[in-house]
Formats: structure tokens, C-alpha cells, sequence
């Protein structure tokens, strides 16, 4: 029987070690946008290149997140909420680990997303705004959702009888409505290397 269990972080290897490691500085950029916006599109495309570049990471969306970490929450203000707390904690293990964590995440309100920025760190959170208009992604609505929304079968969903409140200060926002993948997948991949890049 293991007696006096207690935290010994002064003793495990720290995020510096695991950045010196991996050969890269490890963040976490979190996509906000609506539905359909080309959040978990431009977060695969950019996951892609990175990994080609040599830099590790992990990608957090909806069908990794609410399958397994919150499957037994619902689509509730407080349960989305709770969500997003679970990920931002998921997101800072990932960080502490000198892993580069994209997340992909509608993460309507400003105080949702203050939430997880405060558990994450200013300095770590790179918040990217995916903007395109509402006609824009109902237009695209690629699973089916506005629809079913605007049908009145999905209720509380952002964009139609929910607000989204658009980032105000975003480390870099990206108008999907005007460019495409490539461009903002490149666009995004340039502004994070300075950030990720270990000086040699």
C-alpha cells in the first residue's frame, strides 16, 4: 500500500523538457466560428501540414470530444459550458506536454471562450476567428443542421435562435466566405511558425 500520496510536479520532467524534445514550442489554437464556417476543415488541412513539417500534434473537434470525454453531456447552455471546460483541461495537458493542440469548437459567447483562455493562459491561447456569414454556412450546411434548426427539431442552435458573439481581438481571423482552404490553411500555418519554431 503506496502511503502519503501527494504531487510531486517538482519532480516530473516540465514543458520545456518535452518542447526541447519534440524541437518545437507547443500552443494551442482554438477555431471559433459558426456551424459550417470550415473550422474543423481548415483545423484538419492545417494538422496535415503541420505533421508533414515535422511538428506533433493533436486535433480536438466535437466527434473526438463528445464520443468519449463528454458523451454524457447535452446541448444545454450549462452542459456546453462544461464542454468546453473539459476540452480546455484536455487542451492544457496536451500544451504541458510540448504538443501542439488545435481545437475546433463553435464556442459561441466571449465568456465561454474567456473560460478557456483563462485555463489555457493568455499567452498559449491563440484564438482564430472562422467568419462567414450565417447565409454563407447555411448555404454549405453540411450535416444537414440549419435546416433541422430552422424546422424547429434542433433547439438553442448558434446562429438561428442562439447568439454567436464574433471574436473582438483574435490572434488571426480568416474569412472563409472570400478565400479558400489552401489560402487559409497557409495563411494560418505562417502566422503560427514564429510562434511554434524553435530558434536554433
Amino acid at each position: 500500500m503506496v502511503e502519503n500520496i501527494h504531487p510531486i510536479f517538482d519532480q516530473i520532467l516540465s514543458r520545456a523538457d518535452k518542447e526541447e524534445q519534440l524541437g518545437q514550442k507547443s500552443v494551442v489554437v482554438w477555431l471559433t466560428g459558426l456551424s459550417g464556417s470550415g473550422k474543423s476543415t481548415i483545423a484538419q488541412a492545417l494538422e496535415r501540414t503541420l505533421h508533414e513539417n515535422g511538428f506533433v500534434t493533436k486535433l480536438l473537434d466535437g466527434d473526438n470530444i463528445r464520443v468519449g470525454l463528454s458523451n454524457n453531456l447535452t446541448f444545454s447552455v450549462e452542459d456546453r459550458s462544461e464542454n468546453i471546460r473539459r476540452i480546455a483541461e484536455a487542451a492544457k495537458l496536451f500544451l504541458d506536454g510540448g504538443i501542439i493542440c488545435l481545437c475546433s469548437f463553435v464556442s459561441p459567447t466571449r465568456e465561454i471562450r474567456q473560460m478557456a483562455r483563462e485555463i489555457i493562459g493568455e499567452a498559449d491561447f491563440l484564438e482564430v476567428y472562422v467568419n462567414a456569414p450565417l447565409e454563407v454556412c447555411e448555404q454549405r450546411d453540411v450535416k444537414g443542421l440549419y435546416k433541422k434548426a430552422r424546422e424547429g427539431k434542433i433547439k438553442q442552435f448558434t446562429g438561428i435562435d442562439s447568439p454567436f458573439e464574433a471574436s473582438e481581438n483574435p490572434f488571426l481571423e480568416l474569412r472563409t466566405d472570400e478565400k479558400d482552404l489552401a489560402a487559409c490553411r497557409d495563411e494560418l500555418y505562417e502566422a503560427l511558425l514564429e510562434r511554434i519554431e524553435i530558434e536554433s
